[in-house]
């Protein structure tokens, strides 16, 4: 199951308690006071790790939280600081807390980390507070609590390339045919509820990540559906594929589902409107396909005239070979 959002629990370590105690060697009297400091409290890490690509293990365990600094000790020695709480997140799981809604850290890249909670400092012993006219304190300090928090994680798919378009156009069938990825593909819509990815291999030695985005819909912006759960993993997207279903199913004009998708992403961010995006004109297997295809080309064009234009079937398996500009479409 792939989960892309969870809220937690975080608490760091509370620092150790200081400690009253004085001096007891047989050959040295009135020796004065001998308590130590209490230890500093863990802190709570949050940390990339590569080889995680859900938020899955946190469904199962929502609190984290760091051990206790230790307490001070006689003869003025410290107590033992905490280890800190090492959490591993996977890559593109942005931080958010959840009482003030700041986002506290958007985290890409392997091995980088945030302390997500500080541990509380360790309390002083009474050796700290002897003075001239008080040689024997009888005082010491507890130590600080550590810090806490809710926090919201959110997963963003790091992928090279986002499948976007609306439910049905064909977007899981074209991920399986050019990767090893086997999303579930049904005949219906919102067969994809949650992104699949899947590596496809350019033949050259190279290789990238594609993403197969589950289906929007009008309104998507807005939350309609499962808007914003969809739209946020086409943020980091360096190129995005727009499957158009040529052949017009279910009454359906492609310019105008084309258009629709675009405003979408416009709308949820500005930024998404200049992103690369290359049209995959799919479903060029059925017979209104091609005249289809004519009008779209010449409509796009007005808007659009740099966009490349992908005809292609993912059911057969067959693509024109290279891309094509508005300019237009040989047959």
């Amino acid at each position: 199951m792939f989960v892309d959002k969870a809220k937690v629990y975080v608490k760091g370590g509370d620092g150790g308690d200081g400690l009253v105690a004085f001096r007891r060697e047989k050959y040295v009297p009135e020796g004065g006071p001998g308590g130590g400091d209490g230890g500093n409290g863990g802190d709570v890490i949050f940390k990339v790790d590569e080889g995680l690509r859900t938020l899955m293990d946190f469904r199962y365990q929502r609190h984290f939280k760091a051990k206790r600094g230790i307490k001070g000790r006689n003869k003025t020695q410290h107590g033992a600081n905490a280890e800190d709480l090492i959490v591993r997140i996977p890559p593109g799981t942005v931080l958010i807390d959840d009482d003030t809604g700041e986002m506290l850290a958007d985290l890409t890249h392997h091995g980088q980390q945030l302390v997500v909670a500080k541990g509380g400092r360790g309390g002083r012993g009474n050796t700290r507070f002897a003075t001239a006219n008080n040689t024997a304190p009888e005082i010491a300090e507890n130590g600080e609590e550590g810090e806490e928090r809710y926090i919201v994680m959110e997963l963003k798919v790091m992928a090279d390339v986002g499948l976007v378009g609306f439910p049905s156009v064909g977007k899981s069938t074209l991920l399986s045919v050019v990767s090893g990825a086997k999303p579930k593909i049904g005949a219906y819509h919102f067969t994809t509820i949650t992104p699949n990815l899947g590596v496809v291999d350019a033949g050259d030695g190279r290789s990238f990540v594609m993403a197969d985005l589950p289906g929007l819909i009008e309104g998507a912006h807005e939350g309609v559906g499962l808007g914003h759960e969809f739209l946020r993993h086409v943020e980091r997207t360096r190129i995005i594929i727009h499957v158009v279903d040529m052949a017009g199913s279910e009454d359906r004009d492609p310019y105008e589902d084309w258009v629709k998708i675009n405003d979408e992403l416009k709308l949820y961010n500005i930024d998404l409107s200049d992103r690369p995006q290359i049209v995959a004109a799919n479903k060029m297997d059925m017979p209104e396909s091609a005249e289809n295809l004519v009008s779209f080309i010449e409509r796009v064009k007005e808007v659009k005239p740099d966009i490349e234009i992908m005809p292609i079937s993912s059911l057969t398996r067959q693509c024109s070979g290279t891309s094509i500009s508005c300019s237009g479409y040989a047959r």
